[in-house]
């Protein structure tokens, strides 16, 4: 199913019931008294977050969502019943907000969450509701409340705990299907991977961490160029960043350090938060280069990027060196769980950074 993580819909809460004029008419009774009774409260909408949905494609095809009305009250002191309530099932990570304003109303983080996105009008009052000692016999009422009507965005960020952000082709999918259960679409084209794709990656028994796949991104991508802008949002609640290199390219005239760059510079575009997370390079597709380049052709990579933090030499369609990236994220995810914004020192028997790094900056 082709992935949506935005939607438009109007949802109107149900009207309250009118309250009712009555009086008793009984046999032997000489003073019938006030009887009407109140109208029944309109239905409420509810959102609830459901991991078993990770797409917003059924709100594009069914963009009105009404409860009912409370129904009106009746005489014989009988109060209307309420209407029926509406649940909608929203995927974990759901953004709801305003269509107009742009305000954010509610946010679904957690698995099983209910909010209350449109209140149901309350009933109006029966005439018994105004009787006194004064006003024995009163002809009183009230119309039933308009329940909340409002025209909402639904916007999805997928929940992840690492995110892979790299040019098109650079292997993002090939590592997710390596060191995950996802099996998202590969092939040897740019813009294959045209949706996220989420994987879970299972370290040990009941030690697992989710990560999430994008679309390739090229420079402009935070201006509209491309397709990766489009799922940036996916980025912003990751714990950790993987900057997946593509140290084989095709192309000999193509530079991977100034495609790095180029990336680097779309997330302090779009997002200065999201260039600030913590974020590590995992240079692919090292079988293609040969052994006695390797370590010359990294060197060279990190120095001339200026990039001070871990570096991972991998490969994903051989699957070298992924276990060890796969323990060294663990530790990160798992220690930003437990604190987060702690920074976390790494195990170095998972992390292979270069020699001669020391002098060099951060990017």
């Amino acid at each position: 199913m082709k992935f949506v993580d935005e939607a438009f819909i109007d949802i109107a809460a149900g009207d309250g019931g009118n309250g009712c004029v009555s009086f008793r008419h009984e046999k032997y009774k000489e003073f019938g008294g006030p009887n009407g009774g109140d109208g029944g409260r309109g239905g409420h909408v509810y959102a609830v977050a459901d991991s078993n949905l990770n797409t917003l494609v059924d709100f594009r095809y069914s963009r009105r969502h009404e409860a009912r009305r409370g129904e009106h009250g009746m005489g014989s002191d009988m109060f209307g019943a309420a209407g029926d309530d509406i649940l909608l099932k929203m995927p974990v990570g759901t953004i709801i907000s305003d269509a107009e304003t742009g305000e954010v109303l509610y946010e679904l983080l957690k698995e099983g969450e209910v909010v209350t996105i449109a209140k149901g009008g309350d009933g109006g009052f029966g005439n018994m509701r105004f009787k006194s000692a004064i006003n024995r016999a009163p002809r009183q009422k009230t119309p039933g409340w308009p329940g909340e009507k409002k025209s909402l965005k639904l916007e999805l960020k997928v929940l992840a705990d690492v995110g892979l952000l790299g040019m098109p082709n650079a292997g993002k999918s090939t590592l997710i299907s390596a060191i995950s259960n996802a099996r998202p679409r590969i092939a040897d084209y740019p813009f294959t991977t045209l949706h996220p794709n989420l994987g879970v990656v299972r370290v040990g028994p009941e030690q697992s961490f989710v990560v999430a796949d994008l679309p390739g991104l090229i420079e402009g991508a935070s201006e509209g160029a491309g397709l990766g802008h489009l799922f940036l949002r996916h980025l912003q609640r990751t714990r950790l960043l993987l900057h997946v290199i593509d140290m084989a390219p095709f192309d000999d005239a193509v530079d991977p350090v100034a495609q790095a760059k180029a990336i680097v510079g779309e997330l302090k575009k779009y997002d200065a938060a999201l260039y600030e997370k913590p974020r590590w390079l995992v240079l692919n597709k090292l079988d293609m280069v040969p052994a006695d380049e390797r370590a010359a052709r990294v060197k060279d990579f990190v120095k001339r990027l200026r990039f001070k933090g871990p570096v991972f030499e991998i490969s994903a369609l051989t699957r070298e060196g992924c276990e060890h990236l796969v323990q060294a994220v663990y530790q990160q995810v798992k220690a930003q769980q437990a604190a987060e914004h702690v920074p976390v020192e790494v195990d170095p028997r998972f992390v292979e950074l270069p020699p001669d790094t020391s002098s060099s900056s951060s990017s």
